[in-house]
């Protein structure tokens, strides 16, 4: 019984080693490491210390904090702003049902989702309570519609535990939501909305939300069949897919989208007008699609050709070995390159700039140059920008890490 006893305690897992000895085993375990870790500590605080500075005493942010609604909606009527309300509404529904459902990928969004709509009403509210402060006074239904948010995404929590809510009829439903987006924004009689609100006064993070989701949504499956197309047994399809990947991935974004947004026009007929938002969300989308055909390629290829081959002999068709088995195996494999590139195709939004739509950073430029005493102050406003940008990135970045984590990748 003692020797059982002590063959139980011998294979219990040593203890993690406490917080001093973790310091001095990995930070002061010699001369070298000793300089270096006081070095880096010396200008870690250096650095935090200069920036909090700056921004608590040194930084004027009223370019940032007075135009509120330029930022995310750009001229968007202020009359029609229900419509925005509507949309968000509908968005904080889909949200609290996705955090029921995919609750492991869902977690950090839906917190920085719901906090956008806090610090939203909050900044609203400012010129209510103190009358002295820089902003826009709107409407008191526009802040409190938005702390109502908080409560849509509850009841969606409720409403995602139903058997009625499969993850097929959430997924249709997002794939959706950038069409119903756009229907909404813009207007048409099928809905009621009688008044057009061109994309001309759209603009803020409104534009580059709609510009780096919808080409994610409309490249993924594009660089899905490029990719197989360029795998495929058919030499025509084959060269056909392979002369477009190349011939995109070798041309900067800049001028594909100057391409769609200038020369296209010239060629299509007389009285075809293809609007300039839709202009520069096809050459995105068309970009991301060449590059995101040669992840794909690259998960395909990691398959081994022996899955293909048993399947063969089961009797399945090409159509489902590729679908059912090759594909799902594949884009498992290149989640993170994947999501990298998503990630650098929301942050190469602010390029539309160039082609005179009126996104996040084009608008922070147009409220610099609008008035000679913000004239000094583009640190600030793209200080602020570069926050938007870090804080949705590191989203999209945290989703993918947890749907890696999910399925396992790169440990089974």
């Amino acid at each position: 019984m003692s020797t059982s006893v002590n063959t139980t305690q011998e294979m219990k897992p040593p203890e993690p080693p406490g917080f001093r000895t973790w310091v001095r085993k990995n930070l002061f375990n010699n001369w070298f490491n000793s300089l270096l870790t006081i070095a880096s500590i010396v200008l870690i605080y250096v650095v935090i210390s200069s920036l909090v500075r700056w921004i608590f005493t040194q930084a004027d942010w009223t370019p940032v904090v007075q135009f509120p609604f330029l930022y995310l909606v750009g001229q968007y009527p202020r009359e029609e702003l229900w419509r925005m309300g509507l949309l968000l509404a509908i968005y904080s529904l889909m949200v609290g049902m996705s955090w029921r459902k995919w609750s492991t990928i869902m977690r950090v969004l839906t917190v920085t989702y719901a906090s956008f709509f806090v610090v939203m009403a909050i900044w609203l509210v400012l010129p209510y309570i103190w009358p002295d402060v820089p902003l826009e006074k709107v409407e008191l239904w526009i802040p409190i519609a938005l702390f109502a948010n908080l409560g849509i995404i509850a009841i969606g929590y409720l409403i995602g535990g139903s058997k009625r809510i499969s993850t097929r009829v959430l997924l249709i439903a997002w794939l959706l939501s950038l069409l119903i987006s756009l229907l909404l924004l813009y207007g048409t009689p099928v809905l009621g909305l009688i008044d057009i609100v061109p994309t001309s006064l759209w603009g803020g993070l409104l534009v580059t939300l709609l510009l780096a989701i919808g080409a994610i949504f409309l490249s993924f499956p594009l660089g899905v069949l490029l990719a197989l197309g360029r795998r495929s047994s058919l030499p025509v399809i084959r060269i056909l897919c392979t002369v477009f990947i190349e011939t995109i991935r070798g041309v900067p974004l800049i001028t594909i989208l100057f391409l769609f947004s200038l020369i296209v026009p010239l060629f299509l007929p007389a009285g075809w007008r293809i609007d300039r938002l839709m202009r520069a969300l096809i050459g995105m989308t068309i970009f991301s699609s060449a590059y995101t055909a040669e992840n794909v390629r690259g998960g395909l290829a990691a398959i081994p050709y022996g899955q293909r081959e048993a399947a063969e002999a089961l009797g399945h068709s090409n159509f489902q070995i590729t679908a059912l088995i090759v594909l799902p195996q594949a884009l498992r494999l290149v989640i993170p390159p994947i999501v990298g590139q998503f990630i650098a195709l929301f942050k190469d939004t602010t390029l539309a700039s160039g082609v005179a739509v009126l996104e996040l950073l084009a608008v922070g430029r147009s409220i610099v140059n609008s008035d000679p005493a913000f004239i000094g102050l583009q640190l600030e406003v793209l200080g602020f920008i570069a926050l938007i940008f870090w804080v949705l990135s590191y989203m999209m970045s945290t989703a993918s890490r947890r749907l890696e984590a999910s399925l396992g990748v790169g440990k089974r």
